[in-house]
């Protein structure tokens, strides 16, 4: 037996209460569920081959960001390249020094940190969906992508380095942590956390952000700080170097391995905070522990790629029509997903409008505003069916 749900107050779908209710008895996440999308899970074969699928085709994506471009470059000159400078010879080199360059210093670096990047915020996305039982959770739409730039642009307008070439990291993950606690304690006002009331105090700590963000950029005295940054609060690829993935790539394997390990204590959110507590859970201790494990993993890479959104709101939805609701599935299916997402994404970017390049985040904005407008009106219309019976 399910426990009944509440509008707005879990991902829909997953027939669970708001907090403050009677939770009834703890469902089984790994059983039959319904996605927020509103699809079966699947648990069977889809749910099996999904995550083969999209390694596949995370195969192809990464092997088309690495050819397409100004200098096409074929597949098999593109493994050709790679497989070289890892040391396998197995073809003889017949490409120029300068698609090798291309394809090894100027393109690989951007693919890998559209991998690295798409998967951590689909990973965040799926894991902020769970812990504040919220459809619409994402850090782009809460403010968190928002405070995170606020931070690396302190460190970019005050010049202050202490932690050395970690120092805007550090700065953005500083912000990324003060607003998610400060969305997640205003939407919290009051003893429940509805959608309403989590993208409202997302929008306002976003523009409050925003606003001393703007402030900053006006009042400093270096007149390239405005077009620096305005660059990188449209999110881009471009411009990372070798020297620069090592951090986002250990926030991701980081947070990957972490929210792998508690995929169980997710899914007992899913049954609301009462039921989960008396399966185990210390909620308000778990939940801090992950704010702060979010935060970082957005911080680095908001630093690295600046702010992105939608990944982490579209995937986790995608990804549950597929593998059901079981975060032991969709944890690592998303963060395949994602990966796939973004490198499609940047290459579009860099050849829709060529030889001009659009910032990826405009592109994901493009597809992510009419989604999250889809499940908004989704929400009110289950919210009026519910109201009715």
């Amino acid at each position: 037996m399910r426990p009944r749900g509440a509008v707005g107050a879990a991902p829909a779908g997953t027939g669970q209460r708001g907090p403050g209710t009677d939770p009834g008895p703890p469902s089984r996440p790994a059983g039959r569920w319904k996605d927020a999308t509103g699809g079966a899970a699947a648990g069977g074969r889809a749910g099996r081959l999904a995550p083969v699928l999209l390694t596949g085709l995370l195969l192809v994506s990464v092997t088309a960001g690495l050819g397409v471009g100004s200098v096409h470059v074929p597949p098999g000159e593109v493994w050709g390249i790679v497989t070289h400078a890892l040391g396998a010879d197995w073809a003889e080199p017949a490409w120029s020094r300068a698609r090798e360059t291309i394809v090894l210093d100027v393109r690989a670096p951007r693919v890998l940190l559209g991998v690295v990047t798409g998967a951590g915020l689909a990973v965040v996305g799926t894991a902020l969906q769970a812990l504040v039982r919220n459809p619409l959770a994402e850090p782009y739409l809460l403010g968190v992508s928002s405070g995170a730039s606020l931070g690396a642009v302190v460190v970019v307008v005050t010049g202050v380095r202490l932690l050395g070439p970690v120092s805007l990291s550090a700065a953005a993950f500083a912000g990324a942590l003060l607003s998610m606690l400060l969305v997640y304690t205003t939407a919290r006002a009051g003893g429940r956390i509805t959608s309403m009331r989590l993208i409202l105090a997302g929008v306002a700590v976003a523009a409050v952000l925003t606003a001393l963000m703007d402030l900053m950029l006006l009042t400093s005295d270096r007149a390239n700080h405005a077009r620096e940054v305005l660059a990188w609060t449209l999110g881009g690829l471009g411009g990372v170097h070798w020297g620069s993935l090592w951090l986002p790539a250990a926030a991701l394997l980081l947070g990957i391995g972490v929210l792998t390990v508690q995929a169980r204590s997710l899914n007992l959110l899913l049954a609301g905070e009462e039921a989960a507590a008396t399966m185990g859970l210390d909620v308000a201790r778990f939940r801090a522990r992950m704010f702060v494990l979010l935060s970082l993993v957005t911080g680095c890479l908001v630093a690295a790629a600046g702010p992105i959104g939608f990944v982490g709101l579209m995937m986790p939805h995608i990804v549950r029509l597929f593998v059901g609701g079981d975060h032991r599935r969709v944890l690592p299916t998303a963060a395949l997903a994602g990966a796939c997402f973004l490198v499609w994404a940047d290459i579009a970017a860099r050849t829709v409008a060529a030889p001009m390049e659009i910032p990826v985040g405009v592109l994901t904005a493009l597809c992510g505003g009419p989604f999250f407008l889809w499940l908004m009106r989704r929400d009110a219309r289950r919210g009026d069916e519910r109201g009715r019976a």
